[in-house]
């Protein structure tokens, strides 16, 4: 699903949504797109436009998360020459750029109220008008926005305008995250990784071994595809042996018995070079619990701390030993504000 232009998938969830955007893609209405990280919204912005009226004309992309707060407006709406320190010349905005095309608004939710205010009028309006200049510009623009956000509960708190909320959801396209769409796992690291065998020069694509295969069913993917691509290609350029399945996999490439400790962290080492775990942390003494949960959070975060040294910070490891999943340590080590990374 990565590959520009190339959607691949076949759990329905995936399938209902990419006809909802070839559906909607004719339209010249404002459409938005709702998904986690690496879902695939660029991908059905690009599918909007490409499938509209308007795909001989310009598809314009813009981040609304890579830009400071000072530059947002003049990225959207251009300027002209002088209007602040540093415009040495005038210079179209986004919307110009796109105009008769599609413009596409990645996190959308990150606008401040002031720049939503002016792309409220631009969308109501079709018009914008430069910074540093009083006249209008007229534009053609369709507009498809994304984000990860709940921006009708943002609205409802009043850091999200509520009307503009309104003009952008002619239609709303919900991405599904890929721990949900059964079946499709498999398929795209299939797809990955022969794409990935084919760059190495492997002869064949051998598949992965029935175990790595199930392991990436039972991963929850908090990066979605863009995670999964990584960690297929990641796990055929370690493999290098196109004759067998691969058989390893690294879902963490940060995850290292090796890796430096946190300050707050270090332990002496013995002659050996061997971590010195410190002892077991004691139990709170019950005439000295006041609070009942501040007591448990307290021997809780000690427990792991403890599991985590003596385990050279292995988090897999330290999870194992502690009877848990890695992603039920990851979850403590979050609460409790641990510097394990």
């Amino acid at each position: 699903m990565e590959q520009k232009n190339q959607f691949i998938g076949q759990s329905g969830a995936f399938l209902d949504a990419v006809e909802r955007a070839s559906k909607a893609a004719p339209m010249a209405r404002p459409v938005l797109v709702i998904g986690e990280r690496g879902t695939g919204k660029e991908l059905i912005a690009e599918r909007l436009h490409r499938l509209s009226n308007r795909w001989e004309n310009p598809l314009v992309t813009m981040n609304c998360a890579a830009l400071p707060e000072t530059l947002i407006e003049a990225e959207l709406f251009g300027h002209e020459q002088g209007a602040f320190t540093g415009a040495t010349r005038a210079r179209e905005g986004r919307f110009e750029e796109a105009d008769g095309g599609t413009l596409f608004l990645d996190e959308l939710g990150t606008l401040s109220m002031g720049a939503q205010e002016r792309l409220l009028r631009a969308v109501e309006y079709g018009e914008v008008t430069r910074i540093g200049s009083s006249r209008p510009t007229q534009v053609d623009v369709r507009i498809v926005a994304a984000t990860n956000e709940d921006l009708p509960r943002r609205a409802e708190e009043g850091t999200f305008r509520a009307d503009l909320l309104d003009r952008l959801t002619f239609e709303v396209i919900t991405l599904p995250p890929l721990r949900v769409r059964e079946g499709d796992i498999q398929v795209l690291a299939d797809y990955f990784g022969r794409r990935m065998a084919a760059e190495l020069g492997w002869e064949q694509w051998p598949g992965f071994a029935d175990h790595i295969a199930q392991a990436m069913e039972d991963h929850p993917w908090p990066g979605n595809v863009r995670e999964l691509r990584n960690v297929t290609e990641r796990a055929i350029y370690r493999w290098d042996n196109w004759e067998q399945p691969v058989g390893e996999v690294v879902f963490d490439p940060f995850d290292s018995p090796w890796k430096p400790l946190p300050v707050a962290a270090q332990h002496e080492h013995d002659k050996t070079g061997r971590v010195a775990a410190k002892p077991a942390p004691a139990a709170p003494r019950f005439d000295d619990v006041n609070d009942l949960r501040a007591a448990v959070d307290a021997h809780e975060r000690a427990i792991v701390e403890h599991a985590l040294g003596a385990n050279r910070w292995n988090q897999r490891q330290t999870a194992k030993a502690l009877g848990l999943s890695y992603d039920q340590l990851r979850h403590c080590i979050k609460k409790h504000d641990i510097a394990a990374n």
